[in-house]
């Protein structure tokens, strides 16, 4: 039970070690979540993408609760007598040893077992004497910082969208993109990558850029465009996973369009070179 934003390596102690009770006892392991982000934060990763790391950890089911401001107002006493035995009736209960709930965030490990649940909590892990949270997290891929960012997801940081129309430009220098319009996720900072692209179960090698197109007075919006090597089908409406790999230049202003084409010919030689070691 948690919001387990990010799936970082302290979820995944205690998502599997659920899975593997759930085995032992021939039960069925439930993610109990929550969606929105209580905390109002943004998301690393949406819900969709979230609800894929719990399938391919071997999560069999998922409740998701909506946490609107009628959920807010429950107090922890009710949210046990009313959802938690009534509709979950858990055999075992493992949660975070910080976790709290219910209105005020009055409830705790305490009140759970006062009412003869089985709860095993976990302890926070930390790295380096920092503890693993989603904010550290979150502030990393932000910051940039990609591979303290995947120490601590224990996998690579990456970002779920919906291909969309765009206006086209990376077509006309000779490199067409595709827009992604993200599911509310924490993008790395701005700048060109070599990265993954999971499209419908494939893994394709791109070229992602995320910045403001200046060279184009592109705006104040910030864009998540990927080119995907040697691939020319039509992916509008499809959603596709992209996997940080390395950031191989910052984002930054041409003098004209044939400046930058000439430049994205040098990053994709780069970029090709990276993938070809990862």
């Amino acid at each position: 039970m948690g919001v387990f934003d990010g799936v970082h390596r302290g979820h995944r102690l205690v998502l599997k070690a659920a899975v593997a009770k759930a085995k032992e006892i021939k039960g069925t392991s439930v993610v109990l979540t929550f969606w929105p982000h209580p905390q109002k934060e943004e998301s690393i990763y949406s819900f969709k993408h979230r609800l894929s790391l719990f399938s391919g950890l071997g999560i069999d089911a998922c409740v998701v609760i909506n946490f609107n401001r009628s959920f807010e107002r429950i107090s922890a006493k009710d949210f046990i007598e009313k959802i938690l035995l009534p509709r979950i009736r858990p055999a075992y209960l493992y949660v975070g040893k910080n976790f709290r709930f219910g209105k005020g965030a009055k409830g705790n490990l305490g009140t759970l077992r006062k009412y003869g649940l089985k709860v095993k909590a976990f302890e926070v892990v930390k790295t380096s004497k920092k503890i693993i949270s989603s904010t550290y997290i979150r502030r990393l891929i932000k910051n940039g910082n990609l591979y303290l960012a995947q120490k601590l997801l224990s996998r690579r940081v990456s970002v779920l969208g919906t291909v969309t129309r765009g206006e086209s430009i990376g077509r006309k220098i000779g490199f067409p993109t595709a827009n992604i319009d993200l599911h509310h996720e924490v993008t790395p900072a701005k700048g060109i990558y070599a990265v993954r692209v999971i499209l419908k179960g494939r893994r394709l090698k791109g070229a992602c850029y995320i910045g403001t197109r200046p060279t184009f007075s592109g705006g104040m919006k910030k864009r998540v465009e990927v080119h995907i090597l040697g691939f020319k089908k039509m992916i509008y409406g499809k959603d596709l996973e992209i996997q940080f790999i390395k950031k191989i230049r910052e984002d930054r202003k041409f003098n004209s369009a044939a400046g930058l084409s000439k430049q994205i010919k040098k990053d994709i030689l780069l970029i090709r070179s990276i993938l070809s070691h990862t």
